[in-house]
């Protein structure tokens, strides 16, 4: 496997969830696309913390830490979705923006 493969799939991640997430309305489907860019960062910051540097397990570590991070930050919007769809009924983005006056 060599560098290139990796950014090319870390690539493919980040286009696909920018699709994902322009190209969507519902609420869950923005945060699986936004979830795929974060994935596909994380591929490519791992990839180049192998290739460049493989006996510094610093740059694991920290992808760990986004991961770990990341689980959270979805957590918490899954959360804020689902509290939304059960007071207002709102699943779109539309729906939710009128609830803001």
């Amino acid at each position: 496997m060599s560098l290139q493969l990796f950014l090319l799939l870390a690539s493919g991640l980040i286009g696909v969830g920018l699709y994902g997430a322009l190209s969507q309305q519902s609420v869950v489907m923005i945060m699986m696309g936004l979830e795929l860019m974060l994935n596909g960062v994380i591929v490519a910051a791992a990839a180049f913390w192998y290739f460049l540097l493989p006996a510094a397990p610093g740059g694991q570590v920290l992808v760990l830490v986004v991961i770990a991070a990341m689980t959270v930050e979805m957590a918490m919007g899954f959360a804020v979705t689902t509290l939304l769809y059960r007071d207002a009924g709102a699943d779109i983005t539309d729906m939710a923006a009128e609830l803001q006056g």
